[in-house]
């Protein structure tokens, strides 16, 4: 009998990784493999924007080589094929975190996603008002006396645009403060989602405090009132199993530069039932079935929100970091990260004069961590830690109101990918330990 070998693919599933299986894997990231002010580099800032291994460069590069036109346009070869790859992206994405292919829209960015949804609201109130939409807009209508809420952990991209929509609406934005181990306060926030709560928007993960929230408390909250849930998946759906709808969100947005794929492309989840009765966001051509000079009908999701020329060669590099996720697998890079996260908590609370903000070592969040060095700005921190050949992030990391509420004005963060062992993290925690001494604080 034959014997039938194991594919490579389930052969890494079935096993945690480690330092060496990293090491393998750092060969696809050509960035990473270069000195920075004579040293090696160690790149611990993830969390902004990940690097991109070489199959992701090489399927933009080979669109653009072989199959470059315009999508959903023309009836030659090549805008067949694009259009054939470029909706085979949107599949492969949607299957990855458990969306139907017609709730998954491309965007810019998961700013550009937050905005669509704001703006997509503030049309609902308009077209509502006029008449316009039919009765299954009216319900999504937020005007004075509503409320929007959301944490007072937010990125600025998940706190101004509802900012905003309260602001065109008249609605009021309400917010859920976090305790000193920066968790939310559960309690208020089940005092806070009431009757009058149309909208509750929130992260999955802190992109400061590497605090994930209990999604499925939160939602049960806003369900009991039939208030909307956006959820802010940033940091979670490059770094975990994200299920959109195991989750029953009925928004969803991230960022394709933060999961291996290029800048400018991002994705929006929405319930179908949802985006299909929303007024678009931007308008004009591709996403239209009719137009006379007064006015136009529009197409049902996703195109219904995806006007103009799309991000084609980068929604098909996104596909490809998906499947590069995916054969990694995408448990183990979050239970190889999360021991990562741990020894950056625990090896920074062990050195004098380190503050880490969130939950302390030995609770659960993503791999990162964010700190303050008495005596010590944080911009010189990254500073010092450059000059080393190692990458973090300085200053609020788009959350001002987060860092006020912990009585800062910056932290230094070191994030964590399946890219880093703990060599890395180690020779980050020796030369944070020698910052205060360097500085003479």
């Amino acid at each position: 009998m034959t014997a039938v070998s194991t594919p490579a693919s389930l052969q890494r599933s079935m096993h945690a990784m480690d330092n060496a299986e990293v090491l393998r894997i750092r060969n696809d990231f050509p960035v990473l493999d270069q000195l920075v002010n004579g040293k090696p580099l160690i790149y611990l800032d993830s969390g902004a924007t990940s690097q991109n291994p070489l199959s992701v460069i090489e399927a933009e590069q080979e669109y653009y080589e072989q199959r470059n036109a315009a999508v959903h346009r023309g009836a030659h070869h090549l805008a067949v094929e694009a259009t054939e790859v470029f909706e085979d992206a949107r599949q492969t994405v949607a299957d990855f975190i458990g969306a139907q292919y017609e709730e998954t829209v491309w965007t810019s960015n998961a700013t550009e996603g937050l905005n669509l949804i704001s703006y997509a609201l503030s049309n609902a109130t308009l077209w509502a008002a006029q008449g316009r939409g039919g009765s299954a807009l009216k319900g999504l209508a937020i005007g004075p006396g509503d409320e929007i809420v959301v944490t007072e952990m937010e990125h600025h991209a998940n706190l101004i645009p509802w900012q905003e929509l309260a602001f065109r609406t008249g609605a009021t934005l309400k917010y859920i403060p976090i305790a000193d181990d920066g968790t939310l306060q559960l309690d208020a926030a089940a005092e806070m989602v009431g009757e009058r709560t149309k909208l509750l928007a929130f992260s999955h993960a802190s992109n400061v405090l590497g605090t994930i929230n209990p999604v499925a408390e939160l939602v049960a909250m806003a369900r009991r009132v039939g208030a909307l849930v956006v959820l802010d998946a940033c940091q979670s759906v490059p770094h975990m199993a994200v299920d959109v709808k195991g989750l029953d969100v009925d928004f969803a947005v991230f960022s394709g530069h933060k999961m291996l794929a290029p800048t400018g492309v991002g994705v929006l989840y929405g319930k179908q039932e949802l985006l299909d009765v929303l007024p678009p966001f931007l308008t004009g051509g591709s996403m239209i079935t009719t137009v006379t000079m007064e006015r136009a009908e529009y197409l049902p999701a996703p195109q219904r929100f995806e006007a103009g020329t799309q991000r084609i060669s980068q929604a098909v590099a996104l596909a490809t970091a998906v499947n590069y996720l995916t054969e990694t697998g995408i448990d183990r890079i979050h239970a190889w990260e999360s021991t990562l996260g741990q020894r950056l908590v625990k090896g920074l609370e062990a050195i004098e004069g380190i503050r880490v903000v969130g939950p302390a070592s030995g609770s659960e969040r993503i791999g990162l961590a964010a700190f303050d060095v008495a005596g010590v700005h944080a911009h010189d921190v990254g500073q010092f830690l450059d000059d080393r050949g190692i990458a973090v992030r300085v200053g609020h990391h788009c959350a001002q109101p987060l860092h006020r509420r912990l009585g800062l004005t910056a932290t230094t963060r070191a994030s964590t990918y399946l890219y880093n062992t703990t060599d890395d993290v180690d020779a980050f925690l020796d030369a944070v330990s020698g910052v205060r001494a360097y500085f003479q604080a």
